[in-house]
């Protein structure tokens, strides 16, 4: 009697997923505007994001409304760009029916990823959730090609434009003036003062014009 006992089956390990601070990883695929790579956009903030499929209902609201929002992006400096794992000719078939439909013309390039290749990397594949789409991720990646911030949401819920916008508006002030922003921040609002690093530094707070509550927790206005 054959006693061998088989091995139980494992579940795949699940795609690694780019790290914040980190270098974005590097790709070069097919698109709706030729053939681009992440160099290609380097100098340049991009949004990166992937939707789960062409030809589905709310990924077509979310295109209409990344076309809106794409020339206020690009007067920030930030670039769109698009995936999900349809073929070129399904992208460029469904871009044509959202500009004869809704009279919207996408104006940034879409990822043609059939071999999931781009998806693995960025861990846009959800399998719990879906093993036929992407899901619904957005990736803020800076000049230097750094990933700055992620958002995932599921495939029912459409994402928020908005946010999109306030995340971005976030990153850019934060850079330029080296402070934090609070809940709920919108561009005018009241920034948060870095923590002192030194005794003298706290002490001297509640004297230097900030919005004081107390020596850890200081707001102030910023002036482009």
């Amino acid at each position: 009697m054959d006693t061998t006992i088989a091995p139980t089956p494992t579940a795949p390990a699940p795609a690694a997923l780019p790290r914040l601070g980190a270098p974005a990883p590097v790709f070069e695929a097919e698109t709706t505007h030729g053939r681009l790579s992440l160099e290609d956009f380097r100098g340049r903030w991009l949004v990166f994001f992937s939707h789960p499929a062409d030809f589905t209902p709310v990924c077509t609201t979310e295109f209409v409304e990344f076309a809106r929002i794409a020339p206020a992006l690009r007067e920030r400096g930030v670039e769109l760009l698009g995936l999900s794992i349809d073929s070129i000719y399904s992208h460029i078939a469904w871009t044509q029916t959202i500009k004869e439909k809704f009279g919207v013309e996408i104006p940034f390039p879409i990822v043609a990823d059939s071999d999931r290749k781009v998806a693995e990397l960025y861990g846009m594949m959800m399998p719990d959730q879906s093993g036929t789409e992407t899901s619904r991720a957005v990736f803020f990646i800076d000049p230097a090609g750094i990933v700055r911030a992620m958002i995932y949401y599921p495939l029912t819920t459409g994402r928020s434009m908005e946010e999109v916008l306030r995340v971005v508006d976030a990153l850019l002030v934060t850079d330029k003036h080296k402070v934090a922003t609070p809940a709920n921040w919108k561009p005018g609002d009241k920034v948060i003062v870095p923590a002192p690093r030194t005794v003298e530094d706290a002490a001297a707070r509640k004297d230097a014009g900030y919005d004081y509550v107390d020596w850890w927790f200081c707001r102030t206005e910023i002036k482009d």
